[in-house]
């Protein structure tokens, strides 16, 4: 009988001896970072206007903590958020928690240069765009086309064939048609130079813009592309008046 209870008592050790080792010190709560925007999630600046980041508040476990910011301009690839240079600026905040567990937010800062479509036709707007005769909802009012000056004198738009890919299907600004560079001649008459061909994006390929009309009446841009894949897009793009 010794014997036998011996050996229970070795294989019931044995048995606590080696959950004790497969789980000890496993279990750990962590409290990742949580993030709050001040202020809101879009906000727009007018070229040449002050703007203040106004940051976010990021807690661990209801203790603040701090955190990072980078900036990147969607068009025009800027690092920092310059409001003399037109862009769509995506501002991100990062922390870390003590465990090394990362998060993240975002802002949009969007800066804009408004017109009158008379002198100058820069601006921010909503763009409706129908391809090969189609049109649907889901390419309507588009969010954002930006039309800025350069400091040649051109004008530049993000997209030339009104965010069809890049907005409408979601693809991203990889997906933009550009460079489209608008010399204007005499805008109150809608005297506008030839525009050089440009790319879709990622899919590549020719674009050409043609018949570009500026309607100050109606706060209206409208023009037509081909794209040498067989598309065309009859793009008419609205001004936004913040």
């Amino acid at each position: 009988m010794k014997k036998v209870i011996l050996s229970l008592v070795f294989i019931c050790a044995f048995l606590v001896s080696c959950e004790s080792d497969t789980t000890g010190n496993v279990s750990k709560v962590t409290n990742y970072p949580q993030f709050t925007l001040n202020g809101d999630a879009i906000i727009y600046v007018q070229k040449g206007d002050e703007f203040i980041d106004p940051g976010v508040i990021v807690t661990e476990g209801g203790v603040e903590i701090p955190y990072t910011t980078s900036v990147s301009g969607d068009y025009r690839g800027g690092t920092t958020l310059d409001t003399d240079i037109v862009d769509v600026y995506q501002i991100v905040y990062s922390a870390v928690n003590q465990d090394g567990f990362s998060g993240s937010i975002s802002r949009t800062v969007i800066v804009y240069e408004d017109s009158d479509l008379i002198t100058s036709i820069s601006g921010l707007y909503k763009s409706t765009v129908v391809r090969n005769g189609v049109v649907s909802a889901q390419y309507a009012n588009l969010k954002y086309v930006l039309v800025w000056k350069n400091t040649d004198g051109t004008y530049e738009m993000s997209d030339g064939i009104g965010g069809y890919y890049a907005i409408g299907r979601g693809y991203g600004t990889g997906y933009a048609a550009r460079p489209v560079i608008i010399t204007a001649n005499d805008i109150a008459t809608n005297n506008f130079a030839p525009i050089p061909s440009f790319g879709v994006g990622a899919f590549g390929g020719t674009a050409t813009m043609s018949g570009l009309t500026a309607n100050p009446a109606t706060n209206k841009l409208s023009f037509s592309t081909t794209w040498d894949a067989g598309y065309t897009f009859v793009v008419t793009m609205t001004k936004v008046v913040l």
